[in-house]
């Protein structure tokens, strides 16, 4: 586990000491969070403005599901973005060989080579949003530590579910639009469940689990979610995980080095 520390604290050290030469980006990324968070609250307040509610949510609960999709989105922008997208890049190019043959898992490697800060801004943002929301609402301390659990779980599921679909570059090795469906299915998140039809319900809970990345999340924080939903949470992030290792481990016997 030191070694992974070491080599983890090595990996985003250099990262971020590459990424700070560019700094205006820093800035441009901040504007850019707050142009889309400017929008979706204002997407929101379209179906609020008149008396309209989703069922069960008021504007406030709504504003916390924003919250934690903002922070997702964040997540995905540090550490997702940049490390997994780029599993297609070795297996085009060949240099997925050079990560097979260093000493440390290669999972590991491709999932967390890279950081970028540029993703700060959504997850600060988020963050004020659930501060902002829970005020309001009412949310004590208790609350939001028991919210982090499905929230860190939602991250961990996410993660899971989008190395799976970069492995799958190794059958497929153009496989770009398929990582953009993801991203796409997430927008779902944005919204509360409630918003949604019946059969939607049922395929973004049961299907593609995006109920669990942001409504299962802020329902614990309103302390009106039931016991198994987090248990359900942290089964389906362990179940993923576990799945992730499993389906490298089987992709990589499909593989065939650049030179063979």
């Amino acid at each position: 586990m030191s070694k992974y520390l070491r080599t983890l604290k090595l990996f985003w050290s250099t990262a971020i000491a590459a990424e700070l030469e560019y700094r205006i980006n820093f800035a441009i990324a901040a504007l850019s969070s707050i142009g889309n968070l400017v929008g979706s609250l204002f997407g929101l307040f379209l179906f609020y403005r008149n008396g309209y509610t989703f069922s069960g949510w008021q504007w406030e609960e709504s504003i916390l599901v924003l919250g934690i999709f903002t922070i997702l989105e964040g997540f995905s922008s540090t550490l997702l973005l940049p490390n997994l997208n780029k599993i297609v890049i070795h297996v085009q190019q060949g240099t997925l060989d050079f990560v097979l043959l260093k000493p440390i898992s290669s999972q590991f490697w491709l999932s967390a080579r890279v950081i970028s800060p540029w993703g700060i801004p959504n997850v600060t943002f988020g963050g004020g949003l659930l501060l902002y929301a829970g005020n309001k609402l009412g949310v004590g301390l208790s609350d939001y530590a028991l919210g982090l659990v499905p929230l860190m779980c939602g991250c961990v599921s996410l993660y899971s579910i989008w190395f799976m679909l970069g492995a799958t570059s190794i059958w497929f090795v153009k496989i770009y639009n398929v990582t953009e469906v993801l991203r796409g299915l997430m927008e779902a998140g944005r919204y509360p469940m409630a918003a949604y039809p019946a059969a939607y319900r049922f395929f973004f809970t049961f299907i593609v689990p995006i109920a669990f990345l942001t409504t299962v999340p802020a329902e614990v924080l309103l302390g009106r979610s039931e016991p198994v939903w987090i248990l359900s949470s942290i089964f389906l992030a362990i179940a993923l995980l576990y799945t992730a290792n499993k389906f490298w481990q089987f992709a990589l016997r499909f593989y065939t080095s650049a030179s063979s």
